[in-house]
């Protein structure tokens, strides 16, 4: 059986993202380790009660992964938010959009009820587009 076990963000600043997903959104860190002979960190972080699956915090190569100009192109897209998105699901959107909110989490919109559910979105120190949903049950027929 093949699972998924990570995905990633590139970030600009890998200290400034773990303050972000561990301080602001209460999340852990699963994996904090340095390779010095690469100058590389893997570091992965993920959901409390969630341990089956992880968030790697990956910096935006330079030279020599990446040549100056496209690390650069990387970054923009990275801060314009177009480099993909994360989908958090919780039983109710508008309790954790008060609570991230207290917490310093600033959203891009209020909770807002969509077909599939309520839903909002913030982005991460980087960036990156996430979006919480609340799912609602609803009838896949269409009959």
């Amino acid at each position: 059986m093949i699972k998924i076990a990570n995905t990633q963000f590139w970030v600009h600043d890998q200290e400034e993202a773990l303050a972000f997903y561990t301080r602001t959104l209460g999340w852990e860190v699963r994996a904090d380790v340095t390779m010095e002979e690469w100058t590389f960190r893997w570091l992965v972080v993920g959901p409390v009660g969630q341990g089956n699956v992880g968030l790697v915090l990956m910096p935006i190569p330079k030279p020599p992964m990446f040549d100056a100009e496209t690390a650069d192109q990387l970054a923009e897209l990275v801060a314009k938010g177009a480099s993909g998105t994360l989908f958090l699901e919780t039983d109710d959107c508008q309790a954790a959009y008060d609570e991230l909110s207290a917490r310093g989490v600033i959203f891009n919109d209020p909770p807002t009820r969509q077909p599939y559910g309520i839903d909002t979105s913030f982005r991460d120190p980087s960036g990156n587009n996430i979006r919480l949903t609340q799912v609602l049950e609803f009838s896949m027929d269409r009959a």
